[in-house]
């Protein structure tokens, strides 16, 4: 059961003040594993410019070494490279602010920058979905109010190239809306055609269920979607009908995703506390799951692919956020009876302290990251951009009002932005630029941005790339 469906209790907190970008608290881990010497790979500068100038070695390398290094052309070169790129800014972490973007009357629960960051997209629950300009100074380009909404706006996902948005609730019929029209105001089918793609089958006698998850794949032509009737479907644009559904879990599938550009591999997570891959190459002749991978205690609210096909993270309703590896995965669930509270209800009750130090005995993660709360909301959580910071952090919302930074290798919490007055379900960095929005329960949606003098402006129009790689390369 999810908040999704009743309204829970909100139990609210006051803060005005920014976290700290120093590491707080112990680590959490030391990750000792191929994803590790990967992201210091991608984010570690090269060795001949950590020897310039007298002194030990720095860890991490100054800024003015490496930009000494580089004009020397110590590691021949003549520029940054990309690694050398994320590791300068990658120190420069989203942590100064808030800045305000928007102010609603209804809780937030939905919060993504388009894929080039020149577009931001937040949805409330009064059936509200906005589209902001960012290149032009946060301006509403786009206010969408969603047709036939059943309790919210469960998720949205934005075309590749832009150009149309769709949204689901808790309703089998998601809705597909023209994103790049002139219209500002789009009333469902007054202003504007809302198409409604059913995603039920001809032959369910009309049951209804709802949506939690909703993507579109990499070349636009398909959707993914997680349902609450245990169930992942796959809806085929072109053909405008559901040419896959598969009976995935024993319980509301909260999230899905495709694994990586090909659109092969699908993960999904549920409340049964498991995730499964899926192989659509080979599904039909076998009916099951690639595999699947056991971890978590309780149900699982959100998964972020890395992008490899191989790596992803997961938040769970235990209070973790774990780190998986596709190739550790088995044939089947490693069933662990008596380790879930039958009593405990995560959408109005506190997760009980003793479980906290509870681990499964058949754990196939091979890193936990703890800090943040997953109360009353399917919280969400992601891998932080490749290009400004080599994947090295992961970021999440938290019931207790927060946004949580951790350092992908060490575990450890390397910044917490306190602002808001309830849960923050959604969160979204910029993919290129130091940039980071959140939003809450209490409507607001904010922007934290690096600590520089003065609030840093948003990239210009067709330059955001231009900017960083002027400095940086």
């Amino acid at each position: 059961m999810h908040s999704e469906r009743k309204p829970p209790p909100i139990q609210v907190s006051f803060f005005t003040t920014v976290g700290s970008s120093q590491t707080s608290g112990k680590l959490l881990h030391n990750l000792e594993h191929e994803v590790a010497q990967l992201t210091k790979l991608r984010s570690a500068p090269h060795e001949r410019l950590n020897q310039i100038g007298p002194g030990k070695r720095d860890l991490p390398v100054s800024v003015v070494k490496m930009l000494a290094g580089r004009e020397g052309n110590y590691s021949g070169r003549g520029r940054f490279s990309s690694a050398d790129r994320c590791h300068v800014l990658s120190r420069y972490l989203p942590v100064k602010g808030p800045g305000l973007v928007d102010h609603m009357p209804s809780r937030a629960y939905v919060s993504q920058f388009s894929a080039d960051g020149s577009l931001f997209i937040a949805a409330f629950q009064d059936s509200q979905i906005r589209i902001y300009n960012v290149d032009k100074g946060w301006k509403i380009q786009k206010n969408i109010h969603a047709k036939t909404m059943r309790w919210t706006v469960t998720d949205t996902s934005l075309s590749p190239n832009q150009h149309h948005l769709v949204y689901a609730s808790m309703s089998s019929i998601v809705h597909m809306v023209n994103a790049g029209s002139s219209q500002t105001e789009s009333l469902a089918n007054v202003t504007e055609i809302h198409e409604g793609l059913d995603f039920s089958s001809g032959d369910d006698g009309g049951y209804s269920f709802g949506i939690f998850s909703i993507k579109f794949s990499t070349d636009g032509h398909e959707l993914v979607a997680g349902s609450s009737d245990d169930s992942i479907y796959v809806y085929d644009l072109e053909a405008n009908k559901p040419s896959l559904r598969i009976l995935a879990h024993t319980s509301d599938v909260n999230t899905v995703c495709f694994a990586d550009e090909s659109g092969h591999l699908i993960y999904s997570g549920s409340d049964d506390t498991l995730c499964k891959v899926w192989d659509r190459r080979c599904f039909k002749a076998t009916g099951r799951p690639a595999g699947v991978l056991t971890g978590h205690l309780e149900g699982i609210t959100f998964i972020d692919s890395k992008g490899d096909g191989r790596y992803f993270i997961s938040n769970g309703k235990d209070q973790a956020i774990k780190l998986w590896d596709i190739r550790r995965m088995t044939s089947k669930a490693t069933c662990i009876p008596g380790q879930r509270s039958s009593e405990w209800d995560y959408r109005w009750m506190d997760y009980p302290p003793q479980a906290k130090d509870i681990k499964h005995p058949s754990d196939q993660s091979i890193a936990t990251y703890r800090g943040h709360s997953v109360l009353r909301t399917l919280i969400r959580c992601y891998f932080s951009p490749a290009y400004s910071t080599g994947q090295k952090y992961i970021y999440t919302g938290s019931h207790d009002s927060g946004v949580y930074i951790y350092d992908l290798v060490s575990g450890a919490r390397v910044a917490t932005l306190k602002y808001h007055k309830a849960p923050v379900r959604d969160c979204s960095w910029h993919p290129y630029y130091p940039m980071l929005v959140s939003s809450s329960w209490d409507g607001a949606v904010v922007r934290w941005e690096f600590p520089g003098k003065g609030e840093a402006p948003a990239p210009a129009p067709c330059s955001r790339n231009r900017i960083w790689r002027r400095h940086f390369s």
